[in-house]
């Protein structure tokens, strides 16, 4: 290299991380608020300087250990200061690395093509400093925030944070690759160059992160526009059911007209007393149904036992709704309308005395536990992706029940499993209670 110049000064470099941590912080759901917020924010830009200063004089063999450690100190503050998960934190962290080299070397060479600060910190060297970083984290913040929802949360999964890994991996090697060695056909040989390369690598890095962040949130609104038409789908089938259901009441009304003019007509005191501990018993094992402290989960099992009452299917229940309480409305009809809408489907193609479906909710050591069982005939279960494919032949419109739960588990952090025991099939949702709570938590 024949021009020889400094590199960015780290405490600019430690600046440019903190900012860019929160630039995100602020477009996220907060964790934390007012002075829990900014004390936890001074002591990061303190560590974020203090550990960046420190380790300037390393060899070039602790260099990229330095760097892993500064971004795990930037995942910390961003993971402890919003309610998202690490996949999300991590994700988040990556931009905000590329984000943080992209500003302070531009400010960098910007200032290396002016000439300021060859004898020191200037006044104007320090003006630069500060609208180049408000400048452009500002214009950062306004770009990031239009593909933010509400909530502050994009449901990433794990593959599309190591495409961002990747890309952030691939961007910060090629954008230094100069400054290890110049004895590659991809480094520069001169000072200008070697700005210039970094500069434009990190900005094209961190173009190809806003573009995958982009399609990311078109999926997820492709997503839940999806959800939408289906639930205006289902309409008139809830409609159905709910003239299924009055039909069933009508029936039970007419039959308790008649076993009233039996009663009356019977002499015999036994029988009498037995015709009434019958109905008696029917009506409380109705009064008992489906009274699990969720009102959501009560009204969805009402729906479902009326419907499986007029298809001669057993469905019971054993249900702490109450661990319910924090979950999205819509993620509850989800999880337990397509499960049972599956269960339901399956039982009405076997014998009327083996239709049995089981229903459990309850906590296990800090996860909360949804379970679903149903009697299965068949010689093994074949899975495909870890779920089992469809019956029906319309392939194209069908089969989306189980992703469906999956992807609304993986929103809470939970996991789902499916499994045949014997002559059982059982879907199992694991999610932590706490991503349960942490939904609701302002």
């Amino acid at each position: 290299m024949i021009d020889v110049f400094p590199d960015i000064p780290r405490l600019y470099t430690a600046l440019a991380e903190w900012l860019a941590c929160l630039v995100y912080i602020s477009i996220l759901k907060k964790y934390l608020t007012g002075w829990r917020l900014v004390a936890v924010s001074g002591l990061a830009l303190c560590l974020q300087s203090v550990f960046l200063v420190v380790t300037r004089d390393l060899p070039i063999g602790f260099w990229i250990p330095s760097m892993l450690v500064a971004i795990g100190m930037m995942f910390l503050f961003i993971y402890i200061s919003c309610h998202i998960t690490a996949t999300e934190a991590g994700y988040f962290t990556v931009k905000a690395f590329v984000a943080a080299e992209l500003v302070a070397s531009l400010q960098w060479q910007v200032q290396f093509y002016l000439g300021y600060g060859e004898q020191g910190v200037q006044l104007l060297e320090v003006l630069l400093l500060v609208v180049i970083y408000g400048g452009v984290f500002s214009l950062i913040w306004l770009l990031e925030k239009r593909y933010i929802p509400d909530d502050g949360k994009l449901n990433i999964r794990k593959r599309e944070l190591w495409a961002t890994v990747i890309t952030g991996v691939a961007v910060f090697g090629i954008s230094n690759l100069s400054f290890i060695t110049s004895r590659t056909p991809f480094s520069g040989q001169y000072a200008q160059e070697i700005l210039n390369i970094r500069t434009l690598v990190d900005l094209g890095g961190f173009a190809i992160l806003y573009a995958y962040h982009i399609q990311i949130n078109d999926i997820r609104i492709k997503h839940e526009l999806e959800a939408v038409q289906n639930i205006l789908k289902n309409q008139y089938v809830q409609y159905q059911q709910s003239k299924e259901s009055i039909e069933i009441i009508n029936y039970k009304y007419h039959d308790l007209k008649h076993q009233i003019i039996a009663l009356r007509a019977e002499e015999d005191p036994k029988k009498r007393h037995a015709f009434l501990t019958k109905m008696e018993e029917e009506i409380k094992a109705f009064e008992a149904q489906n009274k699990t402290g969720n009102q959501v989960l009560d009204t969805l099992l009402a729906s479902k036992n009326m419907y499986c009452m007029n298809h001669h299917i057993t469905l019971t229940c054993v249900a702490d709704g109450s661990l319910l309480n924090d979950m999205d409305v819509m993620d509850i009809c989800t999880i337990f309308g397509n499960a049972l809408d599956n269960a339901i489907e399956y039982e009405k193609q076997v014998d009327e005395e083996k239709r049995l479906i089981h229903v459990s909710v309850f906590a296990q050591k800090g996860f909360l536990m949804i379970r679903f069982e149903n009697y299965f005939e068949g010689e093994g279960l074949k899975l495909e992706g870890g779920l089992p494919p469809t019956t029906k032949n319309d392939t194209d419109n069908h089969g989306y029940g189980l992703k469906s739960i999956r992807y609304t588990a993986q929103k809470y952090d939970g996991v789902v499993n499916v499994d045949q025991k014997n002559n059982w099939f059982e879907l199992k949702i694991l999610i932590p209670v706490r991503a349960v709570r942490s939904q609701n938590t302002i």
